[in-house]
């Protein structure tokens, strides 16, 4: 039976993204040895998302988002450790979203959903 879900993120520069989610993002984690930390996630959630099939489409990617339960105290705190966001909050209907830079030179999302899990 599956227990839960593993994710990944692959970076150019692995040990600052590695500093990043430890240091700005606090997020707890496993230290399991030679400069390898494997985070705990609190919460998981999966969606299947539509996708485009053109060249330099979207078919066979995936994804890593954020969530929270309050999107604007959540910005202001991670501005507060120098995380860097990308773009202003906006209502993308499913829930109020934003972007914010990682190490390795490429952006994550993070949003406040709409929705009601079914599992709260």
């Amino acid at each position: 039976m599956i227990t839960g879900i593993h994710t990944m993120f692959y970076s150019a520069q692995a040990d600052e993204l590695r500093a990043f989610l430890r240091d700005k993002l606090q997020l707890p984690y496993s230290d399991v040895g030679h400069g390898w930390l494997i985070f705990d996630a609190p919460e998981v959630e999966l969606g299947c998302h539509p996708s485009s099939d053109e060249p330099g489409g979207t078919n066979g990617t995936h994804a890593i988002s954020f969530y929270c339960d309050d999107i604007h105290k959540t910005v202001a705190e991670l501005k507060s450790r120098g995380v860097e966001f990308t773009q202003e909050i906006t209502d993308a209907g499913y829930g109020l979203t934003t972007k914010f830079k990682v190490p390795g030179d490429f952006t994550v999302d993070l949003y406040q959903p709409h929705y009601t899990k079914s599992s709260s």
